[in-house]
């Protein structure tokens, strides 16, 4: 089972029903191993992240998902002035989840929100126009650290930031209908 904390909204049941369709699974089987919850405000993603280790000592689950992990404590805590706050609240709900983790033998993926540089300087040799939300708050609560970004045609890559156990590196792949699919060295799947 994975439990799914939806933060903006991005969770598509019809998603999971094209994968399962693909690889000729029953598609309500499917649904029924992943429990969505909607969080609307950051405390409510935190209590929503304890209601899910209750679920926990009832069933098994082998994943959890937070889909973005950041958005809604940005969005709580604006301005320089509530920027300690906002860290701390989200350093709290980072270690719950690792506790969740650790307790239960359960797989963690967060995603993260990136915002621009304002800093950046232009020219071939600037440094990133973009950079993940949260600081080194979220970096260090984080095993393995990856970057997606859009490459030719229908490609992504996602390139391997910080991982105790993984090199650097760099791999290109597609979202299809039916799911991930590997791409070509020609750029075409």
């Amino acid at each position: 089972k994975a439990l799914f904390i939806d933060t903006e909204g991005t969770f598509r049941p019809e998603r999971l029903k094209d994968m399962a369709r693909k690889r000729g699974l029953n598609e309500e089987d499917v649904l029924n191993n992943v429990c969505c919850a909607r969080a609307y405000t950051a405390e409510h993603q935190i209590s929503l992240l304890k209601m899910a280790a209750a679920l926990m000592t009832e069933s098994r689950f082998a994943l959890v998902i937070v889909d973005s992990a950041t958005a809604l404590f940005r969005t709580d805590y604006t301005g320089r002035g509530d920027l300690a706050e906002r860290q701390q609240q989200l350093g709290q709900f980072l270690r719950m989840l690792q506790r969740i983790v650790d307790e239960f033998g359960v797989a963690a993926v967060i995603t993260n929100q990136v915002m621009a540089t304002v800093d950046a300087l232009p020219g071939p040799y600037a440094g990133p126009t973009s950079r993940p939300v949260g600081g080194h708050v979220l970096a260090h609560a984080c095993q393995t650290r990856l970057s997606f970004r859009k490459g030719r045609g229908t490609a992504r890559v996602c390139k391997v930031v910080d991982s105790p156990s993984l090199p650097e590196g760099e791999s290109e792949f597609a979202i299809l209908p039916g799911g991930i699919a590997d791409v070509t060295k020609e750029g075409k799947l």
